[in-house]
């Protein structure tokens, strides 16, 4: 089969038609997805609704059943894996370092689709390992093992692995997990920073809307494998669409710090007694 390579596409990252299943369960049928260039996109959406399988679906983690993601308007799945790797930097959920690794040993893996045959460790690729320590903040950690680290400083770690590849297109699958809230705000500010100051198009899987809201320029909601709604925070996020993604009962609020949509919660004795909030 010949490779599809498209015309004028839309966005650099995009989808179409995808079926999305793991062997006979079907998570998502007809899915249209377009990441918009030098944007801050974030996938949200109940347990089990398909997000995180959309996020490894445009990383070439797997395959579609059906329909294709694409890479500046080829096949991903037809793309060599350096190639694509070049291009597209991934941080999956809760990656695993190798036992007794230093923090600038791990960060030099991410020059790896840059070796070959021909061409061997450079200068260059230990001068881009080092600004890749400085722009998410370790470089004094370099000599430290990984598994010394707390769990913000190993996320900034796996972060600067990302960015040594020197791709301009960040995936993360749930990059704030099992993170306290300090780190939580650590990383997405450092992800705000690379998305606003750097020029990185960055789309991540967060369960946290309210962190959504305030860091995301472009959201896409999904619930039971479907996308519901897509586009600014702003334009999206009602009480409407809350309940219906999450099944939350809320009033929308003006964040205070960041003017995004906030999202409180219907307090319990105001929905048993069916009382107006407002």
């Amino acid at each position: 089969m010949e490779d599809r390579t498209l015309m004028n596409p839309p966005d650099r990252l995009h989808a179409e038609d995808l079926t999305l299943a793991y062997d006979e369960r079907v998570i998502s049928t007809a899915l249209d997805v377009v990441i918009p260039d030098r944007s801050f996109t974030v996938i949200v959406g109940g347990n089990g609704c398909g997000k995180s399988t959309l996020l490894r679906a445009l990383s070439r983690m797997i395959k579609p059943a059906r329909g294709a993601a694409y890479l500046d308007g080829r096949d991903i799945t037809r793309m060599p894996s350096k190639q694509l790797a070049r291009k597209l930097g991934l941080l999956p959920q809760s990656p695993i370092a190798p036992d007794g690794i230093t923090v600038a040993d791990l960060v030099a893996r991410g020059r790896y689709p840059h070796q070959g045959l021909l061409r061997q460790w450079s200068r260059d690729d230990e001068r881009i390992v080092t600004e890749a320590m400085i722009a998410t903040e370790v470089r004094d950690l370099a000599d430290r093992f990984i598994d010394e680290l707390s769990g913000g400083q190993r996320q900034r770690v796996w972060v600067a692995m990302a960015l040594a590849q020197q791709t301009d297109i960040l995936l993360l699958d749930e990059p704030i997990t099992f993170l306290d809230i300090a780190y939580q705000i650590e990383v997405l500010d450092l992800c705000a920073d690379l998305h606003e100051n750097r020029g990185y198009t960055i789309v991540a899987v967060l369960h946290d809307l309210n962190h959504a809201c305030r860091y995301a320029t472009h959201l896409i909601a999904m619930r039971d494998g479907a996308i519901v709604a897509q586009g600014p925070p702003a334009d999206i996020v009602t009480p409407e669409l809350v309940e219906k993604v999450f099944g939350l009962p809320c009033e929308i609020i003006t964040d205070p710090q960041s003017g995004t949509p906030l999202i409180v919660p219907i307090h319990r004795r105001n929905r048993m007694n069916g009382v107006d909030p407002l």
